[in-house]
């Protein structure tokens, strides 16, 4: 979900369909995703199911969190009628609030909620080796009419990368694409891992990528 909305703003989109109840997961994420070990994942902010669904359907156990109880359920109906409601606890919580374990998770991901001031908090939710996935709005000199009203929940230039150099970077891009009627999208994408040191193994870069 993203972040100009009170939790119950966003149980009537959700209730009413105004939001998708299957949005599609992110493409660098399902692109990235195999070569990413399997293990815990948490999906923060995680709307109808994003990326839980697809972690889930991949063998990950995900922790799906989100300040809207509609979200929730339908992500709870959406586990039931794929067969993977022992793979995905539910977990009703602000995102803003939420006291996140410290290293817990293999992965975190984050999709189009507004994360920089729970980003030190995030990095350390990951054991040794856990992969971190943010994806954003991102300012834009053109008009770009998806996502939140202001520029206060969007990504300045470079803003994102900036904030995962504490990070092994291996994926970081700022783009625009176009979508279904007219909505052009200006986002940043970043995937990196808690790894140290000044020789690594870094995943191959999917096609298209």
């Amino acid at each position: 979900m993203t972040d100009d909305a009170a939790p119950t703003d966003w149980d009537e989109r959700f209730a009413t369909g105004e939001y998708p109840r299957e949005p599609e997961p992110s493409p660098v994420l399902c692109s990235y995703e195999p070569s990413i070990p399997d293990g815990r994942a948490l999906d923060l902010a995680t709307g109808t199911g994003r990326n839980a669904l697809f972690l889930a359907a991949a063998g990950y156990d995900v922790d799906a969190l989100d300040a809207s109880s509609e979200g929730l359920r339908i992500v709870r109906e959406r586990a039931a009628e794929r067969g993977l409601e022992e793979r995905i606890d539910t977990i009703h919580a602000d995102a803003t609030e939420y006291d996140v374990p410290a290293g817990r998770y293999d992965l975190v991901t984050v999709s189009f909620y507004h994360t920089l001031d729970r980003f030190v908090d995030l990095c350390e939710s990951l054991v040794e080796g856990g992969y971190l996935f943010v994806e954003g709005h991102l300012r834009s000199a053109e008009a770009s009419p998806s996502g939140p009203s202001t520029d206060r929940y969007r990504f300045g230039a470079n803003e994102l990368l900036r904030a995962g150099l504490g990070l092994t970077v291996l994926h970081y891009d700022e783009a625009t694409e176009e979508r279904p009627g007219d909505r052009r999208r200006a986002t940043a994408r970043l995937l990196a891992r808690r790894s140290h040191g000044p020789r690594q193994s870094y995943p191959n870069r999917p096609d298209g990528q």
